[in-house]
């Protein structure tokens, strides 16, 4: 119902408010400010690079060459405009809402999911089915607005994004990837970093709710369409499609199925609508965030064809052989050099890789402890503010270090320092 969670929106009468404002370190205050809290994170992980970088990097389809086709940035935006108009009709807080889908993917690797599981592949990882992944995107997401993403203060120097709580905690609990009813907000403080699964632990507020379940109704919708605007679905797909919404939605007395998203037009635009609705009315605050059954299961099938059949297509895994090459090949390179950064240079080798070499010699500077011997007073020259978060002589610090800087690459930024390696 209408403004049926206004009671448990993040404000200033909700017992949470003290802690989803909090930040780690007090921000400065230019004395006219007219935004609020959240507000101010909105526009700080909008002017973030991690989110000029989203429009170059992969939703589904690798570097697409089609302008039509969806990019990361763009299912952020889709991902925002979902979240928000339930936020709106729920009576929740609309600005902390935004503020956590724009920045939700900030942490994602280039060449989208696979992408993900190529830099978790590269990590060093103890045997056993149960061992966490070392990379996933959400607690990259966190990662990147508490140490990498940077901003200019009035005096000109570089410091972190320093979001507030509620904020911090949307990014990395954000993962839609989980099947899951009656999604309600955790009721106590905790260190974000205790996190180590994506899904496992539900956001602090009910706006980080709304972007988990945002996020799946946005790729579910955007990640169909473009599946067919590449011909990667034939007739049995459509066939398959209307079998779907037809034994979980029904159809009419006319035989025809009573959402109009399915079959071969495949309208997006319905299809998150109906979605958007059927969870805005089946939800309460007693019930938690949820869908009807019959929308549910349609969600689940859906999801399960999407793997089948968009996910798994023989393109996409033909183009994953080139991403895991082009990737394991940067983070060869970068790791030989860990003997050279320890003593504040590269290599000459890397001057062949221009880009390559100066921006991961500009990444060192800002983020660990490496002092290039020629210029040791660099960082402070270049006013950058930034906490020392890798050590260069340690093994799995640099290694860690080369996965965060191979992380924030784009598809395009990645295919050009991998060609610059194997060019002569």
């Amino acid at each position: 119902m209408k403004d049926s969670f206004a009671t448990v929106r993040t404000d200033e009468l909700n017992h949470k408010w003290q802690d989803a404002v909090r930040r780690e370190i007090p921000i400065y205050s230019r004395g006219n400010s007219i935004r609020s809290d959240f507000d101010r994170d909105y526009t700080r992980l909008l002017h973030s690079q991690a989110y000029s970088r989203l429009k170059h990097k992969t939703q589904v389809f690798y570097s697409p060459h089609n302008d039509h086709v969806c990019t990361r940035m763009e299912h952020v935006l889709h991902v925002a405009s979902v979240a928000g108009t339930i936020a709106k009709y729920l009576g929740l807080n609309q600005e902390l809402t935004q503020a956590i889908a724009i920045g939700h993917d900030i942490g994602h690797a280039p060449f989208g999911h696979t992408g993900e599981d190529i830099l978790n592949s590269l990590m060093a990882q103890r045997p056993g089915v149960n061992a966490p992944k070392k990379f996933w995107h959400e607690r990259n997401s966190l990662f990147f607005a508490d140490y990498i993403e940077t901003l200019s203060d009035p005096n000109g120097t570089e410091k972190p994004l320093n979001l507030t709580y509620a904020v911090r905690d949307g990014l990395i609990c954000h993962c839609g990837e989980i099947d899951q009813q009656g999604v309600k907000p955790r009721n106590e403080v905790m260190n974000l970093y205790d996190i180590k699964r994506p899904g496992v632990v539900q956001p602090f507020t009910w706006e980080g709710c709304v972007v988990k379940l945002s996020d799946k109704i946005a790729f579910l919708g955007r990640d169909l369409q473009d599946a067919r605007r590449y011909h990667m679905l034939d007739m049995g797909c459509y066939r398959q499609l209307r079998e779907i919404v037809g034994s979980t939605l029904g159809m009419t007395k006319t035989g025809e199925t009573i959402s109009h998203s399915s079959g071969k037009a495949v309208n997006t635009t319905v299809l998150i609508n109906d979605m958007i609705v059927d969870l805005c009315q089946q939800s309460s605050p007693e019930a938690g965030l949820c869908f009807s059954d019959p929308y549910f299961r349609f969600i689940t099938e859906l999801k399960k064809f999407s793997y089948e059949k968009i996910y798994s297509h023989w393109r996409l895994v033909e183009f994953k052989k080139y991403a895991e090459n082009v990737l394991g090949t940067i983070f060869g390179v970068l790791m030989r050099t860990q003997t050279f950064a320890k003593n504040g240079r590269i290599p000459s080798s890397m001057r062949y890789y221009k880009n390559l070499c100066s921006t991961f010699e500009d990444w060192l500077i800002r983020y660990s402890n490496y002092i290039p011997d020629e210029y040791p007073d660099r960082k402070k020259t270049m006013k950058y503010d930034t906490p020392v978060v890798f050590d260069v002589s340690d093994y799995e610090s640099y290694q860690k270090c080369v996965i965060e800087y191979i992380s924030g690459m784009t598809d395009a930024y990645a295919i050009e320092c991998y060609n610059e390696i194997i060019n002569f």
